[in-house]
């Protein structure tokens, strides 16, 4: 198989008593995990047990850091300066790495979730602040972002490793940008067709806007959503039809790409 792609995930996002998505079975099909760091989704025990499964199954382990927005589960935007975003994403790594090391294994990357994640992609001076937080705790850990936008620029200025993400079940503007989750039909219900996106991403390196245009993108990783109804079933659909295409599942850091 001479190319690869990583399957991503974002996983952890329970909390207390409330769960989330099966974890468990993800993990046994995805390459890379996205682990809640408590500001969105999380807390001290799931991050420690999903820290412990992502061991169990081989996957690499990233910190999903977020906006402080439990309630409204990171997805609500809110004016923070760049000083503010670099610490949260400070704080939330070394959070998960406390976890990580104590399980005997390390981080590979960093993802932002939902609004502060959309946020930085167009925001420069935030997306420098994350990238400036994540090559401080540690410049070998990959920033994931969205293909194209400021988070990805914001890492490769700095020199550290990047992921550029796509997304298999999200519809995406012609700027590039993801249609807002607000808006009608911004997730691909439909599997047939959220695979047939993915797969043209991923060996054709486009895709096709609300508005007919088609988007050149490089996609380093697929992420596929732990939190719907048909999560698990999805992502195994995904990874066969990868595999029957010759293309290998692999984490960034396995393959050195965008290193």
């Amino acid at each position: 198989m001479a190319k690869t792609i990583d399957i991503n995930s974002d996983l952890g996002e329970s909390f207390g008593a409330w769960r989330m998505g099966d974890d468990a079975a993800l993990l046994a099909i995805v390459s890379s995990a996205n682990i809640a760091c408590g500001f969105h989704g999380g807390d001290p025990d799931i991050m420690r047990g999903t820290v412990a499964l992502a061991v169990q199954h081989d996957v690499a382990i990233g910190a999903h850091v977020s906006l402080p927005d439990l309630q409204g589960f990171g997805r609500r935007e809110m004016a923070v300066t760049p000083n503010e975003a670099y610490a949260l994403t400070l704080y939330q790594i070394g959070a998960l790495h406390g976890f990580a090391q104590a399980a005997g294994t390390r981080l590979r990357h960093v993802k932002p979730h939902g609004a502060l994640y959309n946020m930085a992609a167009r925001d420069a001076a935030l997306a420098s602040a994350i990238a400036c937080a994540v090559r401080d705790f540690d410049p070998s850990l990959r920033l994931f972002g969205l293909a194209n936008s400021a988070l990805i620029d914001a890492g490769i200025a700095i020199g550290i490793p990047v992921a550029a993400e796509a997304f298999a079940d999200r519809r995406y503007r012609a700027d590039g940008s993801l249609q807002p989750r607000r808006e009608p039909d911004a997730v691909i219900q439909e599997s047939d067709e959220a695979i047939a996106q993915a797969m043209a991403m991923a060996r054709e390196g486009q895709v096709c806007a609300v508005d007919g245009s088609v988007i050149t993108l490089q996609a380093d990783t697929l992420c596929v959503h732990g939190d719907g109804s048909h999560a698990v079933a999805f992502a195994r659909q995904l990874r066969a039809a990868l595999e029957a295409a010759d293309i290998g599942i692999a984490p960034p850091h396995a393959t050195g790409k965008r290193a």
